[in-house]
């Protein structure tokens, strides 16, 4: 026979509604309040950080500099770029440190990947480097928050791509073992010496090779990477042949696993 749906109370539906407006209405706040960070990191950061690389682009116009002038300058403006650049960085971290709430949704790892390699295929076509893919389908779903799970992805492949060998291939792996989803990404790069892999993802370490140093960046981003799958209830590592290149590889529960851990 028919199903014949009852029709649900008025207070029911009104505290249905209630409760929809109540979690648009704190989404709007929490965003509201992590754009009034981000300006105040621009204001308060990259305003003056701006500020010193312009005067050091105007110290090289007034008079001749001398050899170890010119390189202690050029140390500043790629200081400040660095500073720069790492600024929205630092408002995620601050975010996520800070215990703020992340959205929580059922995501499928395969399409966040697909959706960081676009945003690095830029920087990657500069360098000329291949970005392959080898991902196990089907894939289980994860859950937590897709924008800074990208994050994720997108730093680790950034990273591989300007410390990699130019025309070289960076490989992205994906399977699903005992209920958790690994994901590593390989390169072919400068690669890190043993007794740096547990400090490359403290906040601001930057290797002590001069290879590293000479590319610009604030080392905050496998910090980052760090922090959003702490939260995640998940965790990261590498594995690294110097001058051969590293390995990076996280590991995320699936939805079965992350329901049954909360």
């Amino acid at each position: 026979g028919a199903v014949v749906h009852e029709p649900r109370p008025a207070a029911e539906q009104n505290g249905a509604r209630l409760l929809v407006l109540q979690d648009v209405t704190e989404k709007r706040e929490l965003q509201s309040r992590r754009e009034a960070l981000v300006k105040a990191m621009a204001h308060d950061l990259r305003n003056p950080i701006s500020a010193i690389s312009g005067f050091a682009e105007l110290v090289e116009r007034f008079g001749e500099l001398n050899a170890d002038q010119q390189k202690f300058l050029t140390r500043i403006k790629q200081t400040a770029s660095k500073l720069h650049d790492v600024a929205g960085t630092l408002v995620e971290l601050a975010w996520v440190e800070a215990g703020m709430p992340l959205e929580h949704k059922v995501i499928h790892l395969p399409q966040i990947i697909q959706q960081a390699i676009q945003t690095v295929q830029p920087i990657a076509r500069q360098h000329h480097v291949v970005i392959a893919t080898s991902i196990q389908n089907p894939m289980p779903a994860v859950m937590g928050d897709p924008w800074r799970l990208q994050l994720v992805v997108h730093h680790l492949l950034q990273n591989a791509i300007v410390y990699g060998k130019p025309e070289n291939m960076i490989v992205i792996h994906a399977w699903e073992q005992e209920n958790e989803v690994y994901c590593s990404v390989a390169d072919r790069g400068i690669g890190v010496s043993d007794n740096e892999l547990d400090l490359i993802f403290d906040r601001m370490y930057r290797s002590r090779d001069e290879r590293v140093r000479q590319v610009p960046g604030g080392g905050l981003g496998l910090t980052l990477a760090r922090t959003i799958l702490d939260r995640h209830g998940g965790d990261i590592w590498a594995s690294s042949n110097l001058n051969e290149g590293t390995t990076f590889t996280f590991v995320l529960p699936t939805v079965g696993q992350s329901v049954a851990n909360t």
